[in-house]
């Protein structure tokens, strides 16, 4: 190791890298023997995936786990990542499952294990943090899934840079791939994240991985989000929901009715969007607080929705409604902890802060979606189908669509459309004086 970088002056930055000699990149392509083909004289065959018997996990994977893949899951520290993991490995039955460990004692991982109340008798732990050895056990058990937890921890023999520094992340994973697609056999990596909510280590990380699975939320609520944020066997548009319980994370089928609360009706500033989130819809309540500003410069703030689409939606409202709202402090919050990127409900969040500072309370029968414009003009939404059958099935008596959906209103009896152009349609809509 060179103690001191003579171009940047860092010290200790300097790492050796075991070269293997006498095969170049070149050299290596000609030994696989690998020829060009025509594009369709290639058979493509659909992947076998295994059923993980947990459908949150499966649906956000594509429908399952692919043999020989390699998925890394990502997270803040405390938020159930490790949970997830070993009550995966716990819920395979009769399949030989290996937890390598290099954070926790095997005696920390049965504790947990033992709360989780799960199968035990296939599952294999081992606390260990030398790649080597890792792959070693897995020769010799040969199980079908390998987690690791975490890749931070795990280092090669074959480098002396310390245990979590880049050199030693980028190798092992890349190693880990190769493992990975030699054997068959998926491996699931445990990775940490840095200060600003990205994966730690460097990017090329993530570039080596198949997939990249996000697992977020407020630790301050029962309610985890499972997010795809690379997928090369699926979509990245799936979205699994767990609830975290004493004995477990627990896979949430039905989202809308766990997030809609019966407490809030008769409440001013409370308003439910239809939203959706890759292709599965829930509904969600939508709380807004209008007050005057205590200090000088009013307060704008919002928890589970972008602030700079909040303040853009107060702008639309002062513009084009004219409501004023330079001395008021406005906050936001979506029910249940949860984070929603859908632009289709920036209507129900115009209802919610309106419903506020008129301090009239809005229908708690009818449902709204739509994206509202700079102009003020209500924009078509995607999945508008799924989104009216949700309120639908959840009984709701009234729905706010943008106008031009192509729809056929006998198709929904049970439910009244209104079809909206404007926000200031809208309103004539929701609060009748």
């Amino acid at each position: 190791m060179l103690g001191r970088c003579p171009v940047c002056g860092e010290w200790g930055t300097y790492y050796e890298e075991i070269v293997e000699k006498g095969k170049s990149k070149a050299e290596g392509f000609h030994s696989a023997g690998s020829k060009p083909q025509r594009l369709h004289e290639i058979t493509a065959q659909e992947e076998k995936r295994l059923d993980l018997h947990n459908a949150e996990l499966n649906r956000v994977l594509g429908g399952g786990l692919v043999p020989g893949s390699l998925v890394l899951l990502g997270g803040e520290p405390g938020i159930g990542k490790s949970t997830l993991a070993l009550q995966v490995l716990m819920q395979q039955g009769e399949r030989c499952t290996l937890y390598a460990s290099g954070e926790e004692s095997a005696q920390q991982i049965k504790l947990r294990a033992e709360r989780l109340a799960g199968k035990l008798q296939n599952l294999f732990l081992l606390a260990e943090t030398s790649l080597e050895r890792i792959f070693e056990q897995v020769r010799e058990l040969n199980p079908e899934i390998v987690v690791i937890d975490s890749i931070q921890t795990i280092s090669t023999d074959g480098l002396e840079a310390t245990i979590g520094s880049l050199t030693q992340v980028r190798e092992c994973a890349a190693r880990i791939l190769q493992f990975a697609k030699d054997s068959n056999i998926p491996f699931i990596l445990i990775g940490h994240i840095n200060k600003e909510g990205a994966l730690a280590g460097p990017k090329v990380l993530e570039h080596i991985v198949d997939t990249v699975l996000q697992f977020e939320g407020d630790q301050n609520y029962m309610y985890r989000i499972l997010r795809a944020q690379k997928n090369r066997f699926g979509s990245t548009s799936e979205l699994g929901i767990y609830e975290m319980q004493q004995n477990g994370l627990r896979e949430v089928t039905n989202p809308s009715e766990l997030l809609l609360s019966s407490a809030s009706n008769g409440l001013s500033g409370v308003s439910v969007a239809a939203a959706v989130e890759g292709a599965r819809p829930f509904l969600i309540e939508v709380q807004a607080l209008v007050s005057s500003a205590a200090y000088g410069t009013p307060q704008r703030s919002s928890t589970g929705f972008e602030g700079r689409r909040l303040n853009m939606l107060l702008a639309v409202l002062e513009k084009r409604i004219g409501f004023k709202l330079l001395q008021k402090d406005v906050f936001l919050n979506i029910a249940g902890g949860l984070r929603v990127n859908d632009p289709a409900i920036d209507l129900a969040v115009l209802a919610a802060v309106l419903s506020s500072n008129m301090d009239i309370p809005l229908d708690p029968d009818t449902a709204i979606t739509g994206e509202v414009g700079l102009a003020g003009e209500i924009r078509p939404v995607a999945r508008i189908e799924q989104r009216i059958r949700e309120a639908q099935k959840l009984g709701f008596k009234r729905m706010l669509i943008p106008a031009g959906q192509r729809l056929n209103p006998k198709d929904y009896k049970d439910i009244q459309l209104v079809e909206v152009s404007k926000v200031t349609d809208a309103f004539r809509v929701l609060i009748k004086k």
